[in-house]
């Protein structure tokens, strides 16, 4: 059950958030800005790659890496392909897990490696492996950590992962959740620098200070002190109550950021939430619209029986996700119908005009926000400081 009151409350809401992840929501402007200091002083602005990478292969444990390897795939890969590299492993723990190149890559590939830990003793193999097949290899990790040391030398190039402005303060370093707001921004940015100067996408550092002042105004609207009616992401959390969440995106941009809300909203607060691109998303998920989590009220068959103890029914609601759509097409007007003939509530989110990474970041910092407001006013943020569900 969501306490709607507790949205409108901010001291109690900064009590009820243990792990800091409302203040990790709000620095990610400065997460972005940091980044990029960080990939200036490692010398990625200074790289002069010769010729562009056959291939992109990327690895990492975690939801911000995946959401990463997303995204990077996403903006990439219309210029060179983008593999994600699997784990394999015994139990989910990131010193069980291991990555393997495939057969074919070598030294006109790239691999990036990233991770809000650097502990895992199969990212270090894996860069062993590259280093031995020629190719070349860049991560983004904590300095002080074992897959540093892994890329001493002649090995690799690594970033140093961006912390917060404060990220150990009284909650202890809950930033380094690899869910948590802004670590997604710390793995990032630096690899928007890195493949900006391969020639792979457009990502040039005037664009990303403006990511980093969209997030900031984004923290500016979406913060504990701005009152729900006015607040997108309180509003957003208090809608998603008692949902399952059908996240529909249209757009390059929304498509990633609707997977990243599934996957956090997942590991953050424990409900569950699927996500399609539409128009597809209407044939896939159109039966979910008719079954037993269609809107509308139960039969009055039982009307007199007591509701005090009973849970309320999950109901779908659709959260549509939009960036400008390809050609000025949209599938929007077809998914509001299909909505409305189903008797099912919708949610709809479309950034301001920008850059495509600035509809990207909009549009990942709102529902980041909305996540952690549907946690905490629920009662089950669910992050340890090490980024472990609870």
């Amino acid at each position: 059950m969501l306490d709607e009151s507790l949205l409108d409350a901010p001291d109690e809401l900064t009590r009820a958030d243990r792990l800091g992840l409302l203040r990790g929501a709000a620095e990610a402007g400065a997460r972005v800005r940091t980044a990029l200091r960080n990939s200036a002083e490692a010398g990625v602005t200074r790289l002069s790659p010769e010729g562009r990478p056959r291939a992109v292969l990327m690895a990492g444990s975690g939801t911000a890496a995946t959401g990463t390897a997303d995204l990077i795939a996403a903006l990439a890969g219309p210029a060179a392909p983008v593999t994600r590299l699997q784990p394999t492993g015994v139990a989910p723990a990131a010193g069980a897990l291991r990555w393997t190149l495939p057969g074919w890559a070598g030294p006109v590939d790239l691999l990036l490696i990233v991770t809000t830990e650097g502990t895992e003793p199969g990212l270090s193999l894996l860069a062993d492996q590259a280093y031995r097949r020629g190719c070349t290899v860049v991560a983004v990790a904590p300095g002080e950590s074992p897959l540093s040391e892994s890329l001493g030398g002649s090995r690799g190039l690594l970033v140093p992962m961006a912390t917060a402005p404060y990220a150990r303060y009284e909650h202890g370093d809950a930033d380094a959740g690899a869910a948590a707001p802004g670590s997604l921004w710390a793995l990032l940015v630096p690899l928007l620098v890195l493949l900006d100067r391969a020639g792979l996408l457009t990502a040039p550092a005037e664009t990303l200070q403006l990511v980093a002042d969209r997030l900031d105004s984004v923290a500016e609207r979406c913060g504990p002190a701005v009152a729900t009616y006015s607040n997108p992401a309180k509003t957003l959390a208090a809608e998603l109550a008692d949902s399952l969440p059908l996240i529909w995106t249209e757009g390059t941009a929304a498509a990633p950021a609707g997977r990243r809300f599934a996957a956090v909203l997942a590991e953050v607060t424990g409900r569950p939430a699927l996500a399609a691109e539409l128009p597809e998303a209407i044939p896939s998920h159109g039966a979910l619209l008719a079954g037993d989590l269609a809107g509308g009220e139960a039969g009055d068959d039982d009307f007199f029986r007591d509701r005090v103890e009973e849970r309320q029914a999950l109901r779908a609601r659709i959260v549509l996700l939009r960036d400008r759509p390809a050609g000025g097409l949209t599938a929007a007007p077809a998914a509001r119908e299909l909505a409305s003939g189903h008797d099912t509530a919708i949610s709809e989110l479309e950034p301001e005009e920008g850059s495509e990474l600035e509809a990207l970041a909009e549009l990942i910092a709102v529902t980041d926000f909305a996540t952690v407001y549907l946690a905490l006013a629920g009662g089950t943020p669910r992050l340890t400081p090490g980024g472990t569900p609870a």
